[in-house]
């Protein structure tokens, strides 16, 4: 299928194509209109992250990837996860624009501050809005392997008691039981 958002992609509109590429659509194919021109977008595409479309971007409704989440019923608490801490970088960014910092305690998961850090980053280190999408596939692949470590370590108290090389080849070994490990 062919998909489409808004050029220049950050943060809640990359984690939105890894989402799209693992869990939804692996031939996820990927087109661009310019930012604040979005008009009509190709009626041939699937919008996302564009304002006014189902799949809109990040509002009271939540992101855009927690609106990909539940059109397409993606039932997976690690990914419920990601989307918090996408979503708390979402608070950082705009807090940052609104305030010139961000209250930390506040967020729900303060990862999201190094998620905005590395999305600002990879925009800087891409080429173009295509190039940004394959280079964090990586990212997101390991900040979903993150979320799902956290589940892991919450079912199993018994993991922290261990010295911490130990317990990282114990969680890996669990991932790798549980499937995209």
């Amino acid at each position: 299928m062919k998909w489409v958002t808004r050029d220049h992609l950050h943060m809640d509109r990359v984690a939105s194509p890894w989402l799209i590429r693992r869990f939804i659509d692996a031939a996820a194919e990927f087109s661009f209109v310019p930012f604040g021109n979005e008009g009509t977008p190709p009626p041939d595409a699937i919008p996302f992250g564009i304002p006014g479309v189902e799949l809109g971007s990040h509002d009271a409704n939540g992101s855009t990837f927690r609106k990909l989440m539940r059109k397409y019923r993606l039932d997976d608490p690690a990914l419920e996860m990601l989307a918090g801490i996408i979503e708390s970088g979402i608070v950082h960014v705009f807090s940052q624009i609104d305030h010139g910092h961000t209250d930390v305690a506040a967020l729900k998961f303060p990862e999201g501050i190094g998620l905005d850090a590395l999305s600002q980053g990879m925009m800087y280190a891409s080429s173009g809005d295509l190039d940004n999408i394959e280079k964090s596939l990586v990212l997101y692949d390991a900040l979903y392997a993150f979320c799902r470590a956290k589940l892991i370590e919450r079912a199993r108290p018994d993991l922290a008691k261990l010295p911490p090389p130990k317990q990282w080849d114990a969680i890996k070994a669990e991932l790798a039981k549980s499937g995209r490990g």
